[in-house]
């Protein structure tokens, strides 16, 4: 594939990076929410924010990345309402991973829940501790992380559509390779 339709390889890196925490945190959300209060739960917060606040470093890094290089062109036969649909699909993804670790912090802030990154470095709380408050930025967290599954489950469909049913170079854009006929 010629290279000027590739993502480049930090691109690459960190599209897949924040792919592989964003499959692991969200479980694990889902999953300690609802453990009745023990040391176990706790660690799994601890892990969860962990989680959080390396994927809002690794997408502000990608996002300042995204400013300074230009994503390859779509390929010419993509119609003109997908390219739009594309723009705003990669738009709202970029926001919601900067967002939804933002929506925990300032959650655990009102909740009165120091973050710790890494059981290391304790992060400053964003806001006063207020229950009220940390209880409706428990349901942003929430709504934010729900609309982030639709979208990464259309964003997904999408390319596979792209690359099985249209037979379009969109997997290795993304660093996938296909096998070259002989």
């Amino acid at each position: 594939m010629n290279a000027a339709l590739r993502y480049t390889g930090t691109a690459v890196a960190l599209h897949w990076l924040v792919a592989a925490l964003i499959f692991a945190g969200f479980p694990l959300g889902v999953y300690m929410v609802d453990l009745p209060l023990s040391p176990d739960k706790l660690k799994l917060y601890s892990y969860h924010k962990w989680i959080g606040v390396t994927i809002f470093i690794f997408a502000a890094v990608r996002a300042s990345w995204r400013l300074f290089h230009t994503p390859p062109p779509l390929p010419a036969q993509i119609a003109g309402w997908q390219r739009r649909a594309s723009a705003i699909t990669h738009g709202l993804l970029y926001a919601l991973i900067l967002l939804i670790p933002l929506s925990g912090w300032l959650m655990s802030s009102a909740k009165g829940f120091p973050t710790v990154w890494f059981g290391v470095l304790p992060l400053p709380d964003l806001l006063e501790k207020n229950r009220e408050l940390g209880d409706l930025l428990a349901g942003v967290h929430k709504a934010l992380n729900f609309t982030l599954l639709a979208l990464v489950v259309v964003h997904i469909g999408a390319a596979l559509k792209h690359h099985f049913i249209e037979r379009q170079p969109f997997m290795q854009r993304m660093g996938w390779r296909r096998k070259e006929s002989a």
